[in-house]
């Protein structure tokens, strides 16, 4: 399905995951041994958080073309690929441009020889260079350059190239839309098919996607009205939010999701039966929904404003199956049918979401696409100690119930 702009749409669902916390010391060949898991669960793509030669997180890279060793090399890399394609999942990776590490050759160039030109690359202020969001360590590329716009083009081509099927734009807020209206329109000449969706945390989310010729960009107005409506108990809230999703859906297909590497997770946040009414949500809405490693089984982590704080978040997936604990299969198995649900309804992508009754503690929800295909989803958390959720087909019949 196209949007308006006549760029392709995203897939239905993917399992994103942030390898350097994932992989524990297992480099992308760990990534690899769990691909037929995500099949498994029902997704149809992967996206990598970053996995290019950085000095810690992965978000200071020094090198936009090579894999960061303590995931692997290249040809780790080229298995990932053709592993994930064996199995019908795309592979979708994390580029970071609006920023480097104060590693990178270039920096290093520009602190060294001024008049080496590289400093064109790079933003300064009074001989300082700019630090994203203050943060020491990455430093913030001059988007108005045209040989940053070169880098990120070739970057962004040389790993299509290799296999990948599409990008996450981080931190693409923060870059001018028009950096974007410059480097996308090349990529996709050369790959037209490339699902690319940007890291926008508010505002216009419309009007960045029609700017810039991105797919999508993530939905994080929906995220919080989801948890906080299950934890606050206060579902006008979270019609409130799917009021103004109703609206980028005519445009795009915004990327929606419950957790993700940046946030506490969805069960730290409203307990694993809450975690169960949030998937139910985001399944049952228009959008592309991303599932983040470790929330189909219970997975808890809470983010902290810390050196270090992000860790508990972005833990190691075990070596093998048995290594994760029984008790969390059981949601496993109902993202799974909430996947398939989904797949089979592919309409879902774009359907609008209204509300036919709305209470605080009640929320039952009509999702319908404009061929008049629809979903009736019902939660109900009257009974604190009895929540319960039912998803119908158009004509009533039940598809989906949960009564923990």
């Amino acid at each position: 399905m196209a949007n308006r702009s006549g760029i392709v749409a995203g897939m239905s669902v993917a399992w994103a995951l942030y390898p350097l916390g994932f992989a524990g010391g297992g480099g992308l060949g760990r990534v690899t041994a769990w691909l037929d898991y995500a099949a498994e669960l029902g997704v149809d793509a992967i996206a990598l958080g970053p996995i290019f030669a950085a000095t810690s997180h992965g978000y200071d890279t020094v090198d936009h073309l090579a894999i960061d060793p303590r995931l692997g090399h290249q040809d780790d890399f080229d298995r990932l690929v053709d592993t994930a394609h064996g199995l019908g999942l795309k592979v979708y990776l994390d580029g970071v441009f609006n920023h480097v590490g104060q590693a990178h050759p270039l920096f290093q160039q520009a602190l060294n020889d001024a008049a080496s030109g590289a400093g064109d690359y790079f933003r300064w202020s009074d001989g300082h260079p700019y630090l994203f969001e203050g943060q020491p360590g990455l430093i913030t590329l001059n988007h108005e350059s045209d040989q940053v716009a070169d880098l990120v083009i070739t970057a962004m081509n040389h790993w299509l190239e290799r296999g990948a099927d599409g990008w996450r734009l981080d931190a693409a807020y923060a870059v001018p839309r028009a950096f974007w209206a410059k480097v996308l329109p090349p990529v996709r000449q050369t790959h037209p098919q490339a699902y690319i969706w940007g890291e926008v945390l508010h505002g216009d989310y419309v009007g960045f996607v029609r700017e810039t010729q991105a797919n999508a960009v993530t939905q994080y107005e929906l995220w919080k009205a989801i948890w906080s409506a299950l934890l606050d108990r206060n579902f006008w809230e979270l019609d409130w939010a799917v009021k103004r999703h109703a609206s980028m859906l005519g445009v795009f297909s915004p990327v929606t999701f419950v957790s993700n590497h940046d946030v506490t997770r969805i069960a730290t946040q409203v307990g694993p039966t809450g975690a169960a009414l949030a998937a139910i949500i985001l399944m049952t809405l228009g959008g592309t929904p991303h599932v983040y490693y470790g929330d189909e089984q219970g997975f808890q982590g809470l983010k902290e404003t810390r050196p270090g704080g992000d860790d508990a978040v972005r833990p190691a997936f075990p070596v093998a199956r048995d290594g994760l604990l029984p008790d969390g299969w059981w949601l496993f198995s109902l993202y799974q049918r909430l996947i398939w649900l989904r797949r089979e309804r592919p309409w879902l992508d774009r359907a609008v979401t209204t509300s036919a009754e709305l209470t605080n503690t009640r929320y039952v929800y009509r999702t319908e696409a404009a061929a008049g295909d629809a979903l009736v989803v019902e939660i109900d958390l009257t009974d604190p100690d009895r929540p319960c959720a039912i998803v119908s087909d158009d004509d009533g019949s039940e598809l989906l119930a949960f009564r923990p």
